[in-house]
């Protein structure tokens, strides 16, 4: 029979039980020590319409009030929970309309690290906050207080097989409409919406029926937008869906048809896959290609004759005379009186320090018979560059800047001058980006300047002492990437936007497509800037695609024409696919936004070492694409674009001129010998060579013209600023026709490259 406890067992047990409890109660007492600021809120109810703080931290078996709020006070929130015991949620503000709960009490559960403190309970939060509690309540979709003009269409659910929108961004603390909605519009995007909370989405309409949306109940989305509370920001493989107004549409392309839609056609069966392409002063398109593309006993240099296209035997000249690798190099049209082309950098060794030329001579349907000239030992660059880019200074010498030393070598982060003036000149700014900007877009200001484009990053360059004058604004990117950038690998294409008599109009660069670093999200935009008004940031200008490694070509009319390129990947050899076969013409004249007309396609793939020049007769020769993808073939056939003008029918204007070699500000004669002359301008294009999206020597410019009768005057650029010294072809426009164009020479040879280089292995002309 079991022994009943004696009074004395009984009265020890009560004792004890009394001062267990009272110890306890003393432990729950014990205030936590708080960073200064911080206080307790209370015991608030969670989960009733979704987490009221989300941020929530690694689960911490030890946790603490202390470790809590030192985690959140850490990563910049104001407001701090514990609950379960051992989960901590940070945050700036209680959301999903959380309130306390009816008694403190019901956070009852101890800290797994201290059990003096209270860390919640099963949907009970202990909160700790510094400053005033900010609580929102239960959230709605927004569709009040939009950006722009943004509309609420509802929730709608991702495709059955791939996202609706491509373009995607995890905005992990700011996402909400405002900051989705704005990024979206910035980039021309006219849909877009959120998902999961965090993740911000940007497209067209049109992409929800194609991926297979579908409409869905508004508490379908029903996820708290981080960044305002006060809103959902979808739900799981669910959109809070916008678009934009078409009432005022974000950007109007046109859509020509038939002539006015442009033509690609055939125009004669090549002999080269070239790397570089240049209309020389004799009316002839020289190219050149790298080592080992084309047949076994290829010179790597030929030149084409536009006239005699039809007769293939009689269109194509073999040239000799090149001794290194002219693969990834640059090219430009001299200053001197015949207009000598050449040919800088190259690949490895000795070929990396090359300087080539070759004297244009013959003209169109006569033989021409003049061979590349290089003297590989005695002439040669002070730095050896692969993938350099050249531009004339407003003095008439040579900037040569940029490069690397060989595939995945050190960069060549310096510049110099041809012919050689003092030592190289480095330049941090290269350093710092490689490898993403090779083949930098450069361009002599009308202040003086040197305006390079690089990765994506611009700057103005003192042209004597070649230090920084001004550093742009970054240069946007694509809608989910503002690192996206524009120059090779990255590969877009720039211009320089016209130059109009009087020239008080600020210049204005234009740079188009470019693709991003590791997984690629090709642009498919332009961008523009004034880079000498200080107040000046970029447009931004959707393109009807994406484009990475496109070619532009300034027409005599003004308008750019952008060819070639892929929709996916970077520049190189089988980093692309998807080629874009469409054409898109670009027309300044037109508001910003309303610029770019979806012209004809081709059905040829142009790819990595693809080119674009304008002809004398207006037309685009397009030509190259060197992929080696194992898709896409050694591209050898040539192609023609032919613009609107050049099918409309009408009648070239036409006209003679004595004087072809024009000093600043001349007043030069000419006779119009067809076309009325009613209305009639002209232009003048800067001779180009072409490769890599870069058109070095490109610049247009409509001088003043005047007529009486059929004598008119045009007047010579008025400085070497507006107008470097060089070779430009002058086309007249009857309306929107030009004329068959002519070479003449603005500003001289002031470098006296004539006499240039000091070697008997190079044909000199003299100054």
């Amino acid at each position: 029979m079991a022994r009943s406890p004696s009074l004395t067992t009984l009265a020890l047990l009560h004792f004890l039980s009394w001062l267990t409890l009272s110890t306890a109660n003393l432990i729950q007492k014990r205030d936590p020590v708080l960073p200064s600021g911080w206080s307790y809120s209370g015991c608030y109810v969670d989960n009733a319409n979704g987490r009221i703080l989300i941020n929530q931290q690694p689960d911490d078996a030890q946790l603490t009030v202390e470790k809590c709020v030192g985690a959140c006070k850490t990563a910049g929130y104001t407001v701090a929970g514990m609950e379960y015991s051992t989960q901590c949620f940070c945050g700036n503000a209680i959301i999903n309309g959380g309130s306390l709960a009816s008694a403190d009490t019901q956070c009852s559960m101890n800290c797994g690290g201290n059990a003096a403190e209270k860390c919640g309970a099963g949907n009970r939060m202990s909160i700790y906050n510094t400053g005033t509690l900010v609580k929102y309540p239960v959230p709605t979709n927004q569709n009040t207080n939009l950006p722009g003009k943004w509309v609420y269409k509802g929730c709608i659910s991702e495709g059955p097989n791939s996202r609706i929108w491509q373009y995607q961004t995890i905005l992990t603390n700011t996402n909400s409409a405002t900051e989705c909605l704005s990024r979206c519009s910035s980039f021309g995007f006219m849909a877009g919406g959120m998902e999961y909370g965090t993740e911000c989405y940007c497209g067209d309409v049109v992409d929800i029926q194609n991926n297979g949306g579908l409409p869905k109940p508004d508490s379908d989305c029903a996820t708290t937008c981080p960044g305002d509370p006060r809103y959902y920001c979808g739900g799981g493989s669910r959109l809070s869906y916008y678009a934009w107004s078409l009432t005022d549409p974000l950007y109007k392309w046109s859509y020509p048809t038939g002539n006015n839609a442009g033509n690609y056609k055939l125009f004669v069966p090549g002999v080269v896959v070239p790397l570089i392409t240049t209309l020389g002063v004799n009316g002839k398109v020289t190219f050149v290609e790298k080592y080992g593309t084309g047949a076994a006993n290829s010179t790597g240099a030929y030149e084409l004759d536009p006239s005699k296209a039809n007769t293939f035997s009689a269109a194509w000249r073999t040239m000799r005379g090149l001794k290194t690798d002219v693969f990834c190099s640059a090219g430009l049209t001299l200053p001197d009186k015949v207009g000598r082309q050449i040919n800088i950098g190259g690949w490895s060794g000795t070929s990396l320090f090359g300087i080539r030329t070759y004297w244009p001579d013959g003209s169109p349907g006569t033989t021409s018979v003049n061979d590349w000239q290089e003297d590989a030992a005695n002439v040669k660059l002070q730095q050896g560059r692969w993938y350099p880019s050249a531009v004339q200074m407003s003095n008439g010498s040579i900037l040569v800047m940029g490069g690397e030393q060989c595939s995945n070598c050190a960069a060549v982060p310096n510049m110099e001058l041809l012919p050689q003036v003092g030592p190289v000149v480095n330049l941090d700014f290269l350093q710092r980006t490689d490898p993403y900007n090779l083949y930098p877009f450069l361009t002599i200001l009308p202040g003086g300047g040197i305006f390079v484009g690089y990765y994506n990053e611009a700057r103005i360059l003192d042209p004597v002492t070649f230090n920084t004058v001004r550093t742009l604004p970054q240069i946007p990117g694509n809608v989910n990437n503002p690192l996206a950038g524009r120059t090779y690998p990255l590969e877009g294409t720039a211009m320089i936007m016209p130059q109009k008599a009087p020239y008080s109009d600020p210049l204005t660069m234009l740079i188009c497509g470019g693709s991003t670093i590791g997984p690629s999200t090709v642009n498919d935009n332009c961008v523009s800037i004034q880079p000498e008004n200080t107040a000046s940031t970029w447009t931004i200008e959707r393109m009807p695609s994406q484009r990475v490694m496109p070619c532009i070509a300034a027409l005599p009319d003004g308008t750019y024409l952008i060819v070639n390129g892929a929709k996916k990947g970077v520049a190189g050899f089988g980093l692309a696919e998807s080629p874009n076969l469409n054409a898109v013409l670009y027309d300044p004249s037109k508001p910003v936004n309303q610029r770019m007309s979806i012209m004809a396609n081709t059905t040829v793939a142009r790819l990595y070492h693809s080119e674009a020049i304008t002809m004398q007769d207006g037309r685009v020769l397009v030509s190259g694409s060197d992929p080696q993808d194992g898709k896409n073939p050694e591209e050898y056939r040539v192609e023609v674009f032919e613009p609107p003008y050049a099918l409309s029918g009408l009648p070239k204007p036409a006209f003679t001129i004595t004087n072809k070699d024009w000093s600043y500000g001349q007043q030069v004669t000419i006779t119009v010998t067809a076309g009325s002359t009613t209305g009639m301008r002209a232009s003048l294009l800067g001779a180009v060579s072409s490769t890599h999206g870069n058109s070095m020597g490109q610049r247009t410019i409509f001088p003043a013209f005047s007529c009486a009768g059929n004598t008119c005057t045009v007047t010579a650029p008025p400085n070497n600023k507006i107008c470097p010294p060089g070779w430009f072809q002058l086309f007249i426009l009857a309306g929107p026709t030009p004329s068959i164009s002519t070479w003449v020479r603005i500003g001289g040879d002031p470098a006296r490259i004539g006499n240039w280089p000091p070697s008997a292995a190079f044909t000199k002309p003299g100054i």
